[in-house]
């Protein structure tokens, strides 16, 4: 038995080695030494995509599968709060434009939605020249529409501010400030 001197000494039972009674099986991963860290199985991961293998004429292989709506409508999602925003804001200074000119605001409203589907059709080409420029050229893989959202607030947030240009009693107050 160890030396008695050690405080811990008195809480320790030496074991003598049992034949019988071998090594728990262990894990194919199991490392001497290291901790296993969360279980492999409830890991979330995603694949890579992968880029549709394209023919001569452009056209994607009859042989691979398509892919479902609902993933390309998913890789619409990330960076839509930056069309959004833009959406927003041109909502508000339109809003500013529109009451402050008085009158009927039917032309105003026609004026309004006649604007977002500019953005849309916006929205849309920059989505066609991601295609056309980063997958089909490059051989680049899309991994959402950040750029094409970040082009149509851009688009929102001028004409936004295009309609604060027209709304007179911004404009004078604007050059005061600026002459003050």
């Amino acid at each position: 038995m160890a030396d008695q001197m050690q405080p811990w000494a008195e809480r320790t039972v030496e074991v003598p080695p049992q034949p019988e009674v071998g090594v728990p099986p262990q894990r194919d991963a199991f490392q001497r030494g290291v901790a296993s860290v969360g279980k492999p199985s409830t890991r979330r991961t995603k694949p890579f995509p992968v880029v549709e293998e394209v023919t001569e004429a452009g056209v994607p292989d009859a042989s691979t599968p398509r892919r479902p709506m609902s993933w390309h409508l998913a890789q619409l999602r990330p960076g839509r709060e930056w069309s959004a925003g833009g959406a927003l804001f041109a909502f508000v200074c339109w809003g500013i434009w529109a009451i402050s000119g008085g009158g009927n605001l039917a032309s105003p409203l026609l004026i309004f939605i006649l604007s977002l589907l500019v953005a849309v059709g916006l929205f849309a080409l920059a989505r066609l020249v991601g295609r056309v420029v980063l997958e089909q050229r490059l051989g680049r893989v899309r991994r959402g529409a950040r750029g094409a959202h970040l082009v149509t607030a851009v688009f929102l947030v001028s004409l936004g501010f295009a309609w604060l240009k027209q709304t007179e009693w911004i404009v004078s107050a604007w050059n005061w400030i600026t002459n003050s």
